[in-house]
């Protein structure tokens, strides 16, 4: 493998590089569509025919120009080896293992770290085998329709002279990365360490749309659970596991972040990219800072909604407890009527069963002695339950 170019003076047109480079990494229109008659510039050529299947773009560099776009990993390889002062930057989408094992016979990547590429699903972080470095980054994007937070997996392989991303989902999109930098050839020719340091911004400027995403979410459940909405614990659950797997996400940047900054004298990292990487690690912290008031918002939020809950059902409960004690009230009530209305018409019964040989039937003051003992024993129990209060 061909030995590095040696690196531009970090202090010569610092000025003019600043300006540059805040200009390549702010987003920019995407170029209007070339004419068919229209062939490529010369210094810029593009593949006859398409990539493979796992090669979303490959390119070769010199002093920041893009002078070769192999079609093969093949190619890409020979043609490295025929410019001894380029760069190649590959980029890949879920790579078949034979692409991979091609990559790491050629670039000589560590076996630990061509594993973790493999199978994916690993935490952000950094390390450096060798003079290769290689750093795994999540990637989030905001999805509007289903309301909720999309996570892609991203692995950069960053050599003497070349650039390797192996990305497993559909984000981060890094082709507006090398567009804005093939842009500015100043920035580019800086060489593998200018486009790692795009990178990092291009992911964590992807959170911003996510965390304002998400305070949007917040602000509407927090009208929704003083609302009473019985759906809204559900999708406090769900954002809170979304924050869970933000948190993971931008945490472990911020340390990745300062042991890059704690490299910088070591590995002789241009001035400009310093200040580059320092303003990344502001945003960084800025964000996880974000997450973490944004989980504490949420447990906040689910307290407050199980105590409202707690208070709605018991006011239901009381509510119930009401309706049955006035229901009560009202059987008390018909009860003693029944009861009071049930002492006449029992003496009037006996009284008025027809037998010859009842006794006290020809008494001349048993009419007035039964009506006397109706009224005795309606006002008796009058008293009696009025006492006991269900009159």
């Amino acid at each position: 493998m061909t030995e590095r170019r040696a690196r531009p003076d970090p202090n010569a047109n610092a000025n003019a590089r600043k300006h540059t480079w805040r200009r390549a990494t702010r987003p920019t229109a995407p170029p209007p569509p070339t004419p068919h008659s229209q062939q490529p510039a010369p210094d810029a050529p593009r593949p006859p025919h398409p990539p493979a299947a796992g090669i979303v773009e490959a390119a070769l560099y010199r002093d920041g120009v893009r002078v070769a776009t192999p079609a093969s990993l093949a190619d890409t390889f020979r043609e490295l080896r025929e410019q001894p002062d380029g760069m190649a930057w590959i980029g890949l989408a879920r790579p078949t293992e034979a692409e991979l094992l091609s990559l790491a016979a050629e670039f000589d990547l560590h076996e630990l770290a061509l594993e973790d590429a493999m199978e994916a699903h690993q935490r952000p972080k950094l390390e450096r085998y060798g003079d290769t470095l290689f750093v795994v980054l999540r990637a989030a994007r905001y999805l509007d329709a289903p309301e909720e937070v999309d996570f892609g997996e991203l692995h950069v392989f960053v050599g003497p002279d070349f650039v390797i991303t192996v990305r497993h989902s559909a984000a981060p999109d890094l082709s507006g990365v090398r567009r804005r930098l093939e842009e500015t050839p100043d920035l580019l020719k800086l060489g593998p360490e200018a486009v790692l340091y795009a990178i990092l911004d291009a992911v964590v400027d992807g959170y911003v749309p996510v965390v304002a995403g998400v305070q949007n979410d917040i602000d509407e459940i927090e009208t929704e659970v003083f609302r009473g909405d019985p759906e809204v614990s559900r999708r406090i659950y769900e954002l809170s596991r979304e924050m869970v797997e933000f948190q993971r996400a931008t945490r472990p940047l911020v340390s990745m972040l300062h042991s890059l900054m704690a490299g910088f004298a070591k590995y002789g990292t241009d001035e400009e990219l310093q200040r580059y990487l320092r303003d990344v690690a502001d945003h960084v912290t800025h964000t996880s800072e974000r997450v973490d008031s944004f989980r504490q918002a949420l447990a906040d939020i689910l307290t407050v909604n199980a105590t409202l809950v707690t208070q709605q059902q018991n006011a239901e409960m009381r509510a119930l407890a009401e309706a049955g004690f006035e229901q009560n009230e009202e059987i008390k009530k018909i009860s003693s009527w029944a009861a009071i209305l049930f002492a006449p018409t029992l003496v009037g019964t006996i009284y008025g069963m027809n037998f010859e040989t009842m006794p006290e039937l020809k008494w001349a003051a048993g009419y007035p002695f039964a009506i006397l003992l109706m009224a005795v024993v309606c006002v008796s129990l009058y008293f009696i339950f009025k006492r006991r209060d269900w009159l």
